[in-house]
């Protein structure tokens, strides 16, 4: 069963999708930004649109298809190097395991139901969203005390933008959902209470995300960071 909602809900997501990647892409080219930067635009963009997926899609089944078609789509355009400004040369497949996550995320958790796994879904893809985007950008640009973890280059200050922006990410969502009682299953929480297991899950994602080669904290990240609120929440 298709509704006109899943219809128009499919139609926004792809229309956004490409509508991101075109943009980025010439403004990109205009601006004369680097290829780095464009691609963690695109990144947030991204993630930030599973808040839209859950709002538009009124079957959950309808609703991982944008997701789960990108996965295709993405590694196409990695191999092909569609869009420069979303990957590049010397760039890994981080798209194609960021697509894969969500997709894997929704599978296992979002059913439209009270009682469905969105407090545990939604708080670990905007870890990732913001706080692997931020830690990249700030890491290359601030970065200034570097070291290596396992033949990887990282900077004290990309891990310290990691483990901030992941905590308010986690932990702002965790307050919107419980504000407009999206989900019951943590509705007693105090806000200081989940700050504590926002601050639990993002310095463990810190080094889950220092430790991933290859662009694999796109995928590590976001399982990872359910699974943990799952046993804390």
């Amino acid at each position: 069963m298709m509704s006109s909602n899943d219809v128009w809900g499919l139609v926004l997501s792809y229309v956004y999708a490409f509508g991101l990647l075109i943009i980025v892409e010439q403004v990109a080219k205009k601006l004369n930004w680097p290829q780095f930067v464009s691609r963690k635009i695109i990144h947030i963009g991204a993630g930030m649109w599973t808040w839209a997926i859950v709002l538009l899609f009124d079957h959950w089944y309808w609703g991982v298809v944008p997701f789960a078609t990108f996965i295709v789509l993405n590694y196409i355009f990695y191999r092909q190097r569609t869009f420069s400004a979303m990957d590049g040369e010397k760039e890994s497949p981080g798209t194609v395991f960021f697509a894969f996550s969500i997709t894997l995320l929704f599978l296992l958790g979002w059913r439209n139901q009270p009682d469905d796994q969105l407090h545990l879904i939604l708080p670990a893809i905007m870890a990732m969203t913001w706080g692997d985007a931020m830690a990249s950008l700030l890491g290359k640009y601030f970065g200034k005390h570097r070291f290596q973890l396992r033949g990887l280059e990282r900077s004290l200050e990309g891990s310290v933008a990691m483990f901030i922006f992941s905590t308010l990410a986690i932990w702002g969502t965790l307050l919107f959902l419980q504000y407009f009682e999206i989900n019951s299953a943590f509705s007693q929480v105090k806000p200081l209470s989940l700050l504590g297991k926002s601050l639990i899950v993002s310095f463990i994602l810190t080094g889950v995300e220092a430790i991933s080669p290859f662009g694999t904290d796109n995928l590590f990240v976001p399982l990872i960071g359910a699974s943990l609120l799952f046993f804390l929440l």
